[in-house]
C-alpha cells in the first residue's frame, strides 16, 4: 500500500519520496492511520520492519495539525527508550521524516552533561525522545513540564523492563497528563509489558503483525558448537571467509568485548568497541565508524542490540549468547532490516546449552548446527529440542548385584499373622 493511502500529508509524502520510501509494511500500514485517528496502541513486529515510521509519521503530522503554541521547556511528544544510542537513532528518523517541517525534536540521555540539554530545552521541542534516568533529573531541575503533552510512546519497552526502569517509568508516567495518545511498540511482548500495558492505555488497538518473539525471516540463522577457549580462532575464521565484509560482533561482558578488539586488532583487522563503561561520544563515533566503512567489525554489548539501523549489514556473530533469550531477537535483527537479507551465526559452547534451549524455545526454532571439523569441541554441546529441555541419552541399565563370595541368599522375609 503506498503512503498516500494512508492519510499522510503532502510534506511528509515528500520526504519518504526523497528517503526512497514506495510502499508502507505491515505495521505501517495498520499504524499509521490507527494512530492519525487517535487510537491507542499496543503494536508488536519483528525488528527492521518500520516501527519507527509507524509510530513517528502520524506523530508528526498530528503535531503539525494542532495543538497551541508551544511553551518553553515543555514538550507535545515524549518518547521513551531504554538506550542511549536508540535515543540517537530516533532522533534521525524524526529529523528525516519532518524535514522542513516547523518542528522541534531533541534527544536527552545519561553519559553526557546535562547542561547543554538543559539549554536546548528552553525554548521548548515539540519531540523529546528520552531515558527515562536522564529525563526524570530534568523534570525534577524544573528543565522540562508536561503541561502541553498530546502523546506517549514506549519504544522497546520490554527492554526498559529488563533493565530496571520499572520504578522510574513510574514516575515519569504519573507526572504526565491523564488525557493523551499513548502508544507501545517493540518487537516483543512478554506478561509484565502486557501488564504495563493495561495500566497505560485505554481500549487500545492490539496489532500484532508477525508471530510473537518471533525472529526475522530475512536473517539466515544457525550455530557452530565449539570449545570456549577456541571462540576467538573461529572468529577469527568466519570473518577471514568473507574479506572486506562487516560485522556486529555480541559479547556479553565489557571486559570481554575490550579483549576481543585487542584481539581482532593484533591480527590485523579493523575493530571498535561499545560498552556501558565508554563514553557516549566514544559510542556513537565507534558507530559512525563502522557505517562510514572506516572499520570492518564493531564489537558491543547489549546495549547495541537495539537501535542500531546500519545499512546492509551482512553478518551479525553471537560470541556469547545473550543471558535474556528475548536480547537474540533483537541481537540478530540488525542484520537483513529494510528488505536486505543477512546472516547470523552463533558460537556456542557446552556451557551455554541452557541459554541455546531457551532461545530455541522462545523462537519455536531449533538453530541448525554447522560443525566446523577443525574446531570440534572436546565437550559436546547438547541436543536441544523445543520446549527448553535437553535431549539425553538413555542412561544404561544397571547390572544386578551378584552374591559376594561366601554369602548366602536368604529369600524374602515376611511376618505371618
Amino acid at each position: 500500500m503506498t503512503f498516500a493511502a494512508l492519510g499522510l500529508i503532502d510534506p511528509l509524502l515528500c520526504n519518504l519520496q526523497a528517503l526512497g520510501y514506495s510502499s508502507a509494511t505491515p505495521i505501517q500500514t495498520q499504524a499509521i492511520p490507527a494512530v492519525l485517528k487517535g487510537r491507542d496502541l499496543l503494536a508488536s513486529a519483528q525488528t527492521g520492519t518500520g516501527k519507527t515510521a509507524g509510530f513517528a509519521l502520524p506523530l508528526l503530522q498530528i503535531l503539525l495539525q494542532q495543538g497551541p503554541k508551544l511553551a518553553s521547556n515543555s514538550t507535545r511528544a515524549l518518547v521513551l527508550v531504554p538506550t542511549r544510542e536508540l535515543a540517537e537513532q530516533l532522533l534521525q528518523s524524526f529529523q528525516r521524516y519532518g524535514k522542513s517541517l516547523p518542528l522541534r525534536s531533541y534527544a536527552v540521555y545519561g553519559g553526557v552533561s546535562i547542561n547543554p540539554q538543559m539549554m536546548a530545552l528552553r525554548k521548548g521541542v515539540d519531540v523529546l525522545i528520552a531515558t527515562p534516568g536522564r529525563l526524570l533529573d530534568l523534570y525534577r531541575q524544573n528543565a522540562i513540564k508536561f503541561g502541553q503533552l498530546q502523546m506517549l510512546v514506549l519504544d522497546e519497552a520490554d527492554r526498559m523492563l529488563d533493565l530496571g526502569f520499572a520504578d522510574e517509568l513510574d514516575q515519569v508516567v504519573c507526572a504526565l497528563p491523564n488525557r493523551r495518545q499513548t502508544l507501545m511498540f517493540s518487537a516483543t511482548f512478554t506478561a509484565p509489558i502486557r501488564q504495563l500495558a493495561d495500566d497505560l492505555l485505554r481500549d487500545p488497538l492490539i496489532l500484532d503483525i508477525s508471530p510473537r518473539n518471533s525472529a526475522a525471516t530475512s536473517v539466515e540463522q544457525w550455530l557452530v558448537p565449539v570449545d570456549k577457549k577456541r571462540k576467538g580462532d573461529l572468529l577469527l575464521q568466519l570473518l577471514r571467509q568473507q574479506p572486506g565484509a562487516q560485522a556486529l560482533v555480541f559479547v556479553n561482558t565489557r571486559k570481554g568485548v575490550e579483549q576481543l578488539v585487542q584481539r581482532l586488532e593484533s591480527e590485523g583487522l579493523s575493530a571498535d568497541a561499545i560498552h556501558g563503561d565508554r563514553p557516549q561520544p566514544a559510542r556513537l563515533r565507534a558507530l559512525a565508524r563502522l557505517k562510514a566503512g572506516e572499520i570492518q567489525i564493531l564489537v558491543a554489548t547489549d546495549v547495541a542490540a537495539r537501535g542500531l539501523d546500519i545499512h546492509q549489514l551482512p553478518l551479525v556473530v553471537n560470541f556469547d549468547l545473550p543471558i535474556n533469550a528475548e536480547d537474540y531477537i533483537h541481537r540478530i535483527g540488525r542484520s537483513g532490516r529494510a528488505g536486505s537479507s543477512g546472516q547470523a551465526v552463533s558460537l556456542v559452547s557446552a556451557d551455554e546449552v541452557r541459554q541455546l534451549a531457551a532461545i530455541e524455545t522462545l523462537t519455536q526454532q531449533l538453530l541448525e548446527r554447522r560443525e566446523q571439523p577443525e574446531f570440534s569441541p572436546e565437550h559436546r554441546v547438547p541436543e536441544t529440542r523445543i520446549g527448553g529441555q535437553l535431549v539425553k541419552k538413555p542412561k544404561k541399565p544397571k547390572k544386578p548385584k551378584q552374591g559376594g563370595k561366601n554369602k548366602v541368599h536368604l529369600g524374602t522375609w515376611f511376618e505371618e499373622n
